[in-house]
């Protein structure tokens, strides 16, 4: 069996570590986090392993899973490099979606193999992730042989693992923003628009509640073509240029955030073929703000 270490042991620490410990395909050795109590409680909430607080406390082991925040993922790796832990052939691996393995490149002059494997997951609960992970997308990238066994040991604990361009991770993370964090933002602006019209937050919620939810489950069955409804999908371009005008008087942010979306649901409605093209050229001027609606 082969073994890993972990340095800062986070949420993402705490699940992987759990998930390989559990599934007996890697032995943890060490736990480095900031203070000695959290890497008591990371090192309880795994079942194993050895808390310490210092690089040079570090022991050889086959593999260190490095999952700290972005920021401190360099400095991180200068100070492993540093401590004498780090063996020719040995593995480092960080859990970054916005970062290339390339910020690994010191541990690569001392003859380690690299590697960047980001599940694409919430971790806010360690425990729920751990029950819930099998299935969890995770992309890889890095060098050849390190990506390939990254690739394998994620597999193992139930992973499906896809590959990364390093050249546009920045961008391919920006995907799981928007998705997530973003969709989540945008609920939270059809809240406000839902009260401008006199419902109440958890009313509104409960409105849109099903709305969302069809809308979601229609992108995931039929694709985003097919899934788009609403005026710009029929091509009215009197309903756009009635809630534009309406947007632009009550809150220009919430008018841009229209404009822009609206512009990608133009795309899909030509795509889709179904609309008019005068109307659609009418709906792309009023976006653009060289329009004028039929009110």
């Amino acid at each position: 069996m082969k073994t890993f270490s972990i340095i800062g042991c986070g949420a993402v620490g705490k699940t992987l570590g759990r998930l390989f410990h559990e599934s007996g395909v890697l032995e943890l050795k060490d736990v480095l986090t900031r203070s000695e109590a959290t890497a008591r409680a990371a090192v309880a909430f795994i079942g194993a392993g050895r808390p310490v607080v210092g690089f040079a406390q570090l022991e050889p082991a086959d593999l260190y899973l490095i999952t700290c925040s972005d920021d401190a993922i360099a400095p991180c790796v200068r100070e492993l490099c540093a401590s004498g832990a780090l063996g020719a052939q040995a593995l480092v691996c960080h859990v970054s979606g916005a970062l290339g393995s390339e910020v690994l490149h010191p541990a690569t002059q001392l003859g380690a193999l690299v590697a960047s494997v980001h599940p694409v997951k919430s971790f806010a609960d360690p425990a729920a992730a751990v029950g819930d992970f099998a299935g969890t997308w995770c992309g890889v990238e890095g060098e050849r042989r390190g990506a390939e066994q990254m690739g394998e040991l994620f597999e193992a604990i139930g992973g499906r693992v896809f590959s990364i361009d390093p050249r546009f991770k920045a961008i391919y993370h920006a995907g799981s923003v928007l998705a997530c964090n973003c969709l989540t933002a945008l609920v939270e602006v059809a809240v406000a628009a839902y009260g401008k019209g006199g419902l109440d937050r958890e009313t509104a919620l409960q409105v849109m509640e099903p709305l969302v939810r069809g809308t979601v489950e229609n992108v995931f069955r039929s694709g985003t073509v097919a899934a788009l409804t609403g005026p710009i999908a029929r091509g009215d371009a009197a309903v756009v240029g009635r809630q534009l005008r309406a947007l632009d008087e009550w809150d220009q942010e919430v008018a841009l955030v229209y404009r822009s979306l609206g512009a990608v649901a133009l795309e899909l409605s030509r795509r889709r073929g179904q609309a008019g093209e005068a109307g659609l050229e009418s709906i792309e001027a009023l976006l653009a703000g060289t329009g004028e609606d039929d009110a």
